[in-house]
C-alpha cells in the first residue's frame, strides 16, 4: 500500500497546529504510521516542516487564487480569501509562527503569498475603503495573526469552527475600515 504523503502531512499539520514541540515519535502516531516510515519520508523535523512549507504555499495560493482578490471591493475580497483558506488555516497558523524559527531564511512563496495580500489591503487603502494610518504590510501580519487566533480557539473549543470567517473577517475589517469622523 502506497503512503498517501499530502494525508501524512495534513495529520502532521493538525498535531503540530495544536502542539508545535510534539515529536516526531507523535507525528507518526498521529498520522497513522510507524516512526521508521515517517523518517523514510522526512528525515527529521526540518524536513517535515519544509514539506509542510511546501503543502501550506500550495494550498495558500491556490486560495489567493480562488478568492479573485482584483475583483470588487477590497473587503469583499478579503472575505472571499478567508474563506477560501479556511481548510488550510491550521496548516498557515502553524507555519507563519514556524517559520520565525528560520531566521533570515525565507521562502520566495511566503513573498509571493505576502505581496498578494499586501496588494489587497494597499488597493483597499487607495480606493478609499480601508484607514490609510496603518501599513499594508502591517495589515497582512495582522490577518495571519487573527487567522491563528481563530485556529486555536477552535481548537480549544471556545469558538465553533462555523464562525472562523465570520469572525476574522469582522474583527480585522472593523479595524482597518476607513471612518469618517462625524
Amino acid at each position: 500500500m502506497a503512503l498517501d504523503r499530502d494525508q501524512v502531512l495534513r495529520s502532521a499539520a493538525a498535531l503540530l497546529t495544536r502542539r508545535a514541540t510534539a515529536t516526531m515519535d507523535e507525528v507518526a502516531k498521529a498520522a497513522g504510521i510507524g516512526r521508521a516510515t515517517l523518517h523514510r519520508h522526512f528525515a527529521g523535523r526540518d524536513a517535515l516542516v519544509r514539506a509542510l512549507e511546501s503543502l501550506g504555499l500550495r494550498e495558500t495560493e491556490a486560495a489567493l487564487d480562488a478568492a479573485r482578490l482584483g475583483e470588487g471591493a477590497a473587503g469583499d475580497a478579503l472575505r472571499r480569501f478567508v474563506a477560501a483558506v479556511e481548510p488550510a488555516a491550521g496548516l498557515l497558523a502553524f507555519l507563519v509562527t514556524e517559520n520565525q524559527l528560520f531566521e533570515g531564511d525565507v521562502h520566495e512563496g511566503w513573498n509571493r503569498i505576502d505581496a498578494r495580500i499586501t496588494a489587497l489591503f494597499r488597493r483597499g487603502q487607495e480606493r478609499g475603503e480601508f484607514r490609510i494610518d496603518l501599513p499594508p504590510a502591517w495589515l497582512t501580519e495582522a490577518l495571519y495573526g487573527l487567522i491563528g487566533a481563530c485556529v486555536w480557539s477552535i481548537q480549544d473549543g471556545r469558538i465553533a469552527a462555523k464562525d472562523f470567517s465570520y469572525m476574522t473577517t469582522e474583527l480585522l475589517l472593523g479595524g482597518v475600515r476607513r471612518s469618517v469622523a462625524t
